[in-house]
């Protein structure tokens, strides 16, 4: 399949964007998949201002580090903090990696709860290596494609154990988004979405989806695009 050029947009705060995509999406209703990091939780607190009814979402992640849910790593924690908690009516159902577990024992379970689920939204963060979700440049977890969810070794720090759903999940989502902030991701943003696609950039395999990738990041991650 070939590849389709992502939908760069390129604002001034691209977390205000992502919030209301949220919003607009908890209002339709469906499948929502988060992601952990601080430039998000700004995003999920717009979006539970705008829309404070999510009673029709079914709410994933699509990663997740193996520790209990009230640890501060816990990208569960970051959401609950900055959108559950703010939520006139909560998700029809939540669907956390329970990181508490053992990992093969967690990565077995959602891969089980994934059975049949399509998202209509699959919101992902961007590393500075470039990496998606817990997929890393050169981790075996990026070949998997009999699993819909895996566990495996962190690529960077926090060095704790991750449940992330595989590539052909990420891509098989109806909407791919992509919420980037800070020069330190220019060098990660331009490989991943003007570059190669390659293994050694995980977020650029996304392009491979049938779907349009969008973008949504500021200036400063934007600085070394050519387009």
């Amino acid at each position: 399949m070939p590849a389709s050029p992502p939908e760069l947009h390129v604002v001034d705060d691209p977390a205000a964007d992502v919030g209301r995509l949220l919003a607009d999406q908890a209002a339709r209703g469906g499948s929502i998949v988060l992601t952990g990091g601080s430039t998000p939780g700004v995003a999920y607190e717009r979006a539970a201002d705008l829309q404070p009814d999510w009673g029709r979402v079914d709410l994933w992640w699509g990663d997740d580090r193996c520790v209990p849910p009230e640890d501060e790593r816990s990208n569960y924690r970051l959401a609950r903090e900055t959108l559950l908690d703010h939520l006139e009516d909560p998700p029809r159902t939540v669907h956390r990696i329970r990181g508490e577990l053992p990992p093969l024992e967690a990565a077995r379970e959602l891969d089980e709860e994934l059975a049949g689920v399509t998202f209509d939204l699959m919101l992902l963060g961007l590393g500075p290596d470039g990496h998606m979700a817990s997929l890393f440049p050169g981790s075996p977890q990026l070949l998997v494609e009999d699993r819909r969810a895996v566990s495996g070794p962190a690529g960077l720090e926090p060095w704790v154990d991750r449940v992330t759903m595989t590539l052909p999940t990420i891509q098989a989502a109806r909407r791919i988004v992509f919420l980037v902030a800070g020069e330190d991701k220019a060098d990660a943003v331009f490989r991943a979405f003007e570059g190669d696609i390659t293994a050694e950039t995980p977020a650029s395999l996304t392009r491979l989806a049938p779907v349009t990738v969008q973008i949504f990041l500021d200036r400063a991650a934007a600085a070394k695009l050519t387009q």
